[in-house]
């Protein structure tokens, strides 16, 4: 089978798809790998070591998907690149498919199979492949660094001759995986951490990782499927809006973290409530792609409002692209496991759940139901 990996070309995007150990478990099992020049370089991945490996360097995009069979990506392909795929090439990404949805119908009409990797189904089976977790997991400890970089005081309770020291307090909002790292992060950094989320079954989740849960007094479940967040009721929204307020006054460090899939985020802090905190607080908005949590937030800017600092980095992962590259590329090879088990030919499953949750074309068809909405 031959595998190929192209370069990124996304803005804030340093992540590569597959990392050199994981290229020379491809080759030693028979495979042949072709890099992009570059593509592993601003990860800490040089070309030298994908060469160690047993991969082939290629100049440019078009060069590594010449002969490809497979060709993993972090992020989709440009629309310039699509027509250098070849027919029945499988593609494997995270697509950012409701973004981009004309440009998949360009892809297939190419006969190109797309796997979209944010697809991946919750369940057993497929835990070594979701790059939603591995990926959220990097982003919410990153973000607490970053709000703890630009909070200009520290974050644990110091008790000194000289006087003491008060311990930060952090407020977390949503507790998915994201959210829960950043809860972990922030108490292992010795700050006082609660965290929300419309979610019940957070809860118990939350208060076992040391935080205190904040409690909207409304009866609505914010339950949705997948574990995900459903959006909540005009009347939650209200309710919610004032314990919050409440809860910001009090708070030096708020990392938000909430999405809705395939949907805008929800603005959780109004310009009110960021009016409401305390001069030198730190606002780190992870939701920034999604359109953000914050409605002050400015994708790739960090902006002071009041004296509150709103810090919105697209593309958390990538601040740590080392480690991200890492944890994607063990969920990229597991994935590929399932297309290269019939020899020199794909094998593409429709009858695998994994494959037929995540496949976005094949065959020229438009196959998932995120074209139908």
């Amino acid at each position: 089978m031959h595998i190929s990996i192209a370069k990124e070309t996304a803005e804030f995007e340093k992540r590569v798809a597959l990392t050199p150990d994981l290229v020379k478990r491809l080759c030693d099992a028979g495979h042949s790998v072709t890099v992009e020049k570059g593509a592993g370089s601003s990860a800490g991945f040089l070309d030298t070591l994908y060469k160690t490996a047993g991969a082939v360097i290629a100049k440019n995009f078009a060069d590594v998907v010449a002969d490809a069979q497979i060709v993993l990506k972090v992020g989709p392909v440009a629309e310039k690149q699509v027509e250098s795929l070849k027919p029945n090439t499988a593609l494997i990404a995270m697509q950012k498919v409701h973004e981009n949805k004309a440009l998949f119908k360009k892809i297939s009409k190419n006969k190109v199979s797309a796997f979209a990797l944010e697809f991946v189904p919750r369940i057993t089976r497929a835990q070594s492949m979701d790059v939603l977790s591995s990926q959220s997991n990097l982003a919410g400890y990153r973000a607490v660094i970053e709000g703890a970089y630009e909070f200009d005081r520290a974050l644990p309770l110091m008790m000194t001759a000289a006087g003491t020291v008060a311990a930060a307090k952090v407020l977390v909002m949503g507790a998915g995986v994201a959210g829960l790292q950043a809860i972990a992060t922030a108490r292992r950094l010795g700050a006082i951490v609660s965290a929300f989320d419309v979610r019940a079954a957070a809860k118990e989740q939350v208060e076992s990782l040391g935080a205190t849960f904040v409690e909207v007094d409304y009866q609505e479940s914010g339950d949705g499927s997948g574990g995900y967040a459903k959006e909540m009721s005009e009347g939650y929204k209200q309710a919610q809006a004032a314990k919050l307020l409440a809860v910001l006054k009090n708070q030096d460090i708020v990392i938000t973290t909430a999405l809705i899939p395939g949907r805008a985020a929800p603005v959780l802090l109004t310009a009110e409530m960021v009016a409401e905190m305390k001069v030198g607080s730190v606002i780190v908005d992870l939701a920034i792609e999604s359109g953000g949590n914050c409605a002050l937030s400015k994708p790739g800017i960090t902006v002071t409002k009041n004296g509150v600092k709103i810090v919105a980095h697209p593309n958390m992962p990538s601040r740590i692209a080392y480690n991200a590259s890492q944890l994607y590329a063990k969920n990229v090879y597991n994935f590929v496991q399932l297309l290269i088990s019939n020899g020199d030919e794909l094998s593409i499953d429709f009858n695998d759940e994994i494959i037929k949750s995540t496949c976005l074309c094949h065959d020229g068809n438009l196959l998932h139901p995120v074209f139908e909405k």
